[in-house]
Order: structure tokens, then sequence, then C-alpha cells
């Protein structure tokens, strides 16, 4: 058989059910193993586009996803995705082709050291140079991709080895990830220490966003009492209408969660990354700090936990569960007047009904409108923030925004692998109008998949989360407004179905009636940004007074 046909045949043992790009010349014997196999290959507008459908994969189901390009330009352009991917924690195998490297025709043609240009990206990075390689590099891409921390690994498959015969067509069997429990001794510290708390509060990381840590959380808080708070990308893990739950650490220090944050005498810090914005800071010792993770913590000069579990963090967390004494949390007088006040604040432009709308007012009408396990994709933009704060996920994985890259772009990708993977859940992407426009091309690819998909635009005509920045500094609005063109006519253009709303109360009946109908849609929403520092000034004030 030929390499390449080997190469697919490790694919299917890893289970690989996608995989996204672009091919090129260099990938055509690659692509004609593929012909015939049960692994679906997705085609892509723009290779950035497919890694991020990839990642978005590798995110939902802990197993790497995988995405395709040639050599030179279309490895070039997964670099954005690669990097998103690698420090969002998600699983991914990035595989591009090259040049013959035995002999070649075309001097330095196209040519790149993309293995050495992913090192820095990537765990691991390495260009397969026999046919019989295949078999080990394949399975250990695997094996480090889904290993803790997750991430990127990339494999370079040049033409001249795809196209080698091969007579041993033997693969590695794949291998469950047994991830080690944390030791006795720490569990009995971390038990110890949150015994001798009178404020405790518990923080869920990006890490804890699986959903096998989910019911073990749910149990200690539900044992314990305890109060508790998420980082953005810890939303959904434990759901935002528990009556213990806090807010999200989405804005500055200022914000409402942090009040409470400052008067904890103890924080239990589940599945912490430090890729995210710091949830809080660690000023000598009188906050005691608690990190249960996979890993240990990295010690810097904001983060120096007093007590590290490291190991499986379901595990853990049943473990010291088990080891406290029910309702041990429940005197929560000093945290329950700030959690009332949070909330009211929130909530107070749910029904607002200015145009164009409030971003307050467009998150209260998406969290009406899905079901439970509906999934919004949040590119990057001010609306990232708002959604963060405001929205209360039910469900691990259904809010996915990014806030370690915080790259543009990702939204309608990450909508599309989602609506791919699940056909039978509703799946909203929220952009701005900036990161739309940099794959709206991938509007196509939604279309031509058939896909049932809502793409909310939230229009502005400019980069609005850079406008709040500079006005926050008291600097000139300058260089940053752009104009769009018709969103209702480019989605047409595209075989989608375009709205554009004229006013606050369309939004719900026009998502209601794009769901009814299925398909591709693309909502118009010109949104009001002006309020932005406005209106977070004018609700810390009430909430402080």
């Amino acid at each position: 058989m030929k390499a390449s046909d080997l190469f697919i045949k490790a694919l299917e043992n890893e289970g690989v059910e996608y995989i996204f790009g672009i091919p090129g010349e260099e990938n055509l014997d690659f692509l004609d193993s593929l012909r015939d196999s049960k692994i679906k290959f997705i085609l892509t507008r723009h290779e950035q586009a497919a890694a991020f459908m990839a990642a978005t994969y590798g995110r939902l189901t802990g197993r790497a996803g995988v995405c395709l390009s040639t050599l030179g330009p279309g490895a070039t352009n997964f670099v954005t995705a690669i990097a998103y991917a690698q420090l969002g924690g998600m699983p991914l195998v990035v595989i591009t082709g090259q040049k013959p490297i035995k002999a070649g025709l075309q001097g330095k043609f196209q040519i790149l050291d993309i293995v050495r240009m992913m090192e820095p990206l990537v765990k691991s990075s390495e260009q397969i140079i026999y046919g019989r390689q295949i078999p080990s590099s394949v399975r250990n891409a695997f094996r480090i991709a889904e290993t803790e921390r997750p991430g990127a690994v990339h494999l370079e498959l040049p033409e001249d080895i795809a196209g080698e015969e091969v007579t041993d067509d033997s693969v590695f069997p794949r291998q469950t990830i047994h991830r080690v429990f944390a030791s006795e001794r720490a569990i009995e510290k971390a038990v110890e220490v949150i015994k001798a708390a009178k404020r405790p509060l518990l923080l869920v990381g990006a890490g804890a966003n699986r959903k096998r840590i989910r019911q073990p959380l749910s149990d200690f808080v539900k044992k314990t009492g305890i109060m508790f708070f998420n980082t953005q990308m810890g939303k959904g893990v434990l759901s935002g209408d528990d009556a213990n739950f806090i807010g999200t650490a989405a804005f500055s220090s200022k914000d409402y969660v942090h009040e409470a944050i400052k008067k904890a005498d103890l924080i239990i810090n589940v599945g912490h990354d430090i890729i995210e914005k710091p949830p809080f800071i660690m000023k000598g010792d009188k906050q005691k700090v608690i990190h249960v993770n996979f890993h240990a913590a990295q010690i810097n000069d904001i983060y120096y936990p007093q007590v590290d579990v490291v190991g499986n963090i379901s595990n853990s967390m049943d473990r010291i569960n088990k080891s406290l004494d029910p309702c041990y949390a429940c005197d929560r007088e000093w945290v329950e007047p700030i959690r009332e006040k949070t909330r009211n604040a929130i909530h107070s432009l749910d029904d607002d009904a200015s145009f164009p709308m409030l971003p307050q007012r467009v998150v209260a009408d998406v969290r009406k409108v899905l079901e439970d396990d509906g999934i919004v994709t949040l590119d990057n933009g001010m609306f990232k923030l708002w959604f963060a704060r405001h929205y209360h996920a039910h469900q691990p994985n259904t809010l996915l925004l990014d806030n370690a890259l915080a790259t543009m772009g990702a939204g309608l990708p990450s909508a599309i692998a989602c609506a791919l993977m699940y056909p039978d859940r509703q799946v909203v992407a929220v952009c701005g109008d900036g990161g739309f426009m940099m794959n709206s091309q991938e509007l196509e690819t939604a279309v031509r998949l058939k896909l049932n998909l809502v793409t909310i635009i939230f229009n502005d005509n400019g980069y609005g989360m850079i406008k709040w920045k500079q006005a926050a500094q008291d600097l000139s609005d300058f260089a940053l407004d752009f104009n769009n063109p018709d969103f209702v006519m480019y989605a047409n253009s595209y075989g989608a179905t375009g709205h554009r709303i004229a006013s606050s109360e369309e939004l719900i009946p026009t998502m209601e009636k794009a769901f009814a109908d299925g398909g591709v849609h693309v909502i118009d929403l010109p949104i009001d940004y002006s309020q932005n520092t406005k209106t977070l000034l004018d609700d810390l004030k009430q909430f402080q007074n």
C-alpha cells in the first residue's frame, strides 16, 4: 500500500471523524487515500477557518481535531488558529504537505521550514521522513495533543513520502489516557485549609469545563453550600441559575464579582489556567488559595497557591467533598448581599427598548431563545465581555469564547464545527462586524454542508472594543471606523438567508423563525456601544452605594 493509505488507516485507528482543510498538489496522494475512507473531509474556504473548526472539535470532545493544508502559504495560514488551540488547551493535530525531500525539480519554490516555524506554537512538530514512521508518529501526535495540558501537534508529510510503497500496514492501538490521582497528603492538606476558612469561595476555571467534572463540582456545592464564581472559559460547568452562583470574572477588578473575591479568606481554584486574565490577584498570605488541577500551578508574582492538589479533578473533588461536613459553608451573610446586588445590576437592562440595541438586551434575548443545550460561539470583541458577564450558561461548553489568544475570526468557523457535530442542537455565532468579515467566506461552507446555523452580527461599523479602550484612556476617536457591505444581500449571495433588525422587539421572533425554518441565517443587528463605558461606571456606582 501507499504510505498515504497507511496514514489514513492510522487516523481511522484514532477514531478521527473529520478532517478540515484545503489540500494542494503536495497532498494529492493523501487526498486520494482519503476518498474511500469513513473519515469525512470538510473543504473550507481558508486554512485558518479549517484549523478553528478542528480546534473546536477538540475542545468539545477532548479528542484531537484534525486539519490539513499544503506547504508554504497553506501552512502559514494555519498559524493564528494553531495558537488559538495551543493557548486555549484544545487538542489539535495539524497535517501539512511539503515538496519531495529526496529529490526535487523546483528549487526553493514555496518551500519554508514549516517544522521549525511551528515549533514555538505547538507541543511537538515533526517531519515524516519514511513511510513506516507514520503509525508511530500519528499515535504519538494524538497522545501528545490529548494529554494534559491539551494542545496542538504538527506533522509534515512530504509529497514523495506520501507516495512511497510500504509493505507493513500495521498501526499502533489507541490507548486510553489514565490521569493520575492526587496524593492523600495533598487531599488532607486541602481539607484542613478548607475547614479553617470562614469565608470560602469556589472558582471554576477553563480546565474544569468538561462534562465529567460537572457532577463532582455540583455535588460539592450542594453538600457544602459554598458560593462559586467562574472565569470566562469556565462558564457552564455549573449552571448560571444556581442559587450559589455569584457571577463571572469578566471585567476589571472593580466589577461586581470582585467585591466578593476581596472579602473571601479562601479561594478553592478548580481548573485554573494561567493563560486567562487573572480572576484575582494574590497579595500576601492573608487570602489562602487551593489549586486543584490536572497539573501543578505555574507560580508567578500574582498567583502562588499555598496548597497544590494535582491529579484528576473529578477524583480530587470527590475525595475532598467526602471529608467535609454538610452545609459547612452555608453561612453566607457576608456574600449574599453582593450576589443579590450583582444579579439586579446585571439584569437591569434585559428589557431595554432602545434601538440600536444595547448589548445587555441582546444577551438576554439570546438566552430566552436558546434551549439549555444550545451553543453560542463568540468571536472576539466588546460583545464577548457582555456575554461573559451576563449570559447564564447551564451546561459545559455551551458558551464558547476565547479568553486565551482572544483572536477575531473564530466565531463563525467554531459555530460551523458545532452545527456539523450536533445537527439537532441550536447553534448561534455571535460576531462583531470586524471579526465576521475575517472569515465570512465560510458562509459558503455552511450552506454547502446544509447546516442549521444562525449568525448574529453586532454592527457598529468599527472596532468597538478598541474604541472602548480608546475612550477609557481619554484618547480621541481615531482610525477605527470602516464601512460594511449590505449583510442581508451578502448572506443571500451565498445561499443563506439574511435578516436586518429594525427594532428591539424583532430579534427574538427573527431568531425563533430562523431556527424553525432551518438552514443558514445571518442577522444584521445594529448595536449601540456608545454606553459601554458609561453603563459600566453607572452600574458600579449603583453597586457600591
